[in-house]
C-alpha cells in the first residue's frame, strides 16, 4: 500500500503533573528533514525525538512542535536573592541622589530594575519526578501524533494510489490504438520502401552494400514493435510495485516509461500516432508529478 508523504498528527498526553502536546507536519523530501520546537527542559531529549520520528515517519520534511503545562499546583521554580536585590536597590536610590535626578524613582519602579540586574534571581533545578512525567507525557503524546499522521499518510496514499492506477490504464489503452494503427502503418513504410529500392535498382550507381545499410536503416528507424512490448512490461511492473508500495522505485519505472514513449514518438513518423504519444506523455507526467510524494 502506498504511504503519501504529506501527513498531519496532533495529539495530547497527561502523566502525573504535566500535560503535553505535540503536532507533527510532513511534507515530501528526498530524505529525512527534521526540524523541531521543543520547550528548554527538554532540549537534552531533542536525540531521541528525532530518532522516534525517524524510525516511524522513514522519509520527508518533518516538523515537529512540542508544549507542555503542569495540570497540578504551580511550584515556584524562580528564587529571588532577596540580600543581592536590597543592596541594588539601595545602590539606585543613592546613585538618583547623587547625579541629581529631578524625580526620585519609587520603590517598585527600582525593585523592577534591581529583578533585572546580575545575580538577582536563580533559576531551581526542576525536580527529578516532575522530569519524569513531563518527559513521559511527551513521549506518550508524539508516539499518538505519529500514528495520526501515519493515518493521513495512509489516506493519502490511497488517493495517490487510484490516480497511478487510471494514468497506467490510460497509457495502456493508448498503447493498444497505437499497436492497431502500427499495423495499418506498416504496409504504407513497405510501399515506401519498395519504391524507393525500385528507383535504387533502376540506378547506373547501385551499390549492394549501400543498399543494404540503407535497408538496416529504414528497418530500424521504422520498427517500435521492441518499444511497445517493453512499454507494456513496465506497465506490468508499475503496477507489481504499487503493491509494494515504494515510491522510489515507482520514479525509476516511470522514467523507462518515458524512454519508450519518447522512442515510439520519434521512430514512428505517423501523426496520429504522434497524437497518442502526447497523452502518454500527459498521463506519464501526472505519475511523475505524484511520485515525489509517495514514501
Amino acid at each position: 500500500m502506498l504511504h503519501s508523504m504529506t501527513g498531519f498528527g496532533r495529539a495530547t498526553a497527561e502523566v502525573g503533573a504535566y500535560a503535553a502536546t505535540a503536532e507533527i507536519k510532513t511534507l515530501n523530501s528526498k530524505s529525512v528533514d527534521i526540524f523541531t520546537r521543543l520547550p528548554r527542559s527538554l532540549s537534552a531529549r531533542e536525540i531521541e525525538l528525532r530518532n522516534l520520528l525517524t524510525g516511524e515517519l522513514e522519509r520527508g520534511k518533518i516538523e515537529l512542535n512540542v508544549t507542555t503545562q503542569r495540570t497540578g499546583e504551580a511550584v515556584a521554580s524562580l528564587t529571588v536573592n532577596r540580600p543581592l536585590v536590597a543592596a541594588y536597590v539601595r545602590d539606585l536610590r543613592d546613585t538618583a541622589r547623587e547625579v541629581g535626578a529631578h524625580a526620585e524613582r519609587s520603590d517598585i519602579e527600582l525593585l523592577k530594575i534591581a529583578l533585572t540586574l546580575p545575580n538577582a534571581t536563580t533559576t531551581d533545578a526542576q525536580p527529578e519526578a516532575e522530569a519524569t512525567d513531563e518527559w513521559q507525557a511527551v513521549q506518550q503524546a508524539v508516539k499518538a501524533a505519529i500514528a495520526e499522521c501515519n493515518a493521513f499518510r495512509r489516506r493519502e496514499g490511497e488517493v495517490v494510489e487510484h490516480l497511478f492506477r487510471e494514468a497506467v490504464n490510460t497509457i495502456e489503452a493508448r498503447l493498444r490504438m497505437v499497436a492497431e494503427l502500427d499495423l495499418l502503418r506498416i504496409p504504407a513504410v513497405r510501399e515506401r520502401l519498395r519504391k524507393s529500392v525500385a528507383e535504387l535498382l533502376e540506378s547506373d550507381s547501385f551499390d549492394q552494400n549501400r543498399f543494404e545499410q540503407e535497408l538496416v536503416y529504414y528497418v530500424e528507424k521504422y520498427d517500435i514493435a521492441e518499444e511497445k512490448v517493453r512499454l507494456q512490461t513496465h506497465l506490468n511492473y508499475f503496477r507489481e510495485v504499487l503493491l509494494e508500495g515504494s515510491g522510489k522505485k515507482l520514479g525509476f519505472v516511470s522514467q523507462e516509461m518515458g524512454r519508450e514513449i519518447n522512442t515510439i514518438g520519434s521512430k514512428a513518423n505517423d501523426a496520429a500516432i504522434q497524437r497518442l504519444v502526447v497523452e502518454m506523455k500527459d498521463e506519464l507526467e501526472k505519475i511523475k508529478e505524484q511520485t515525489a510524494n509517495v514514501l
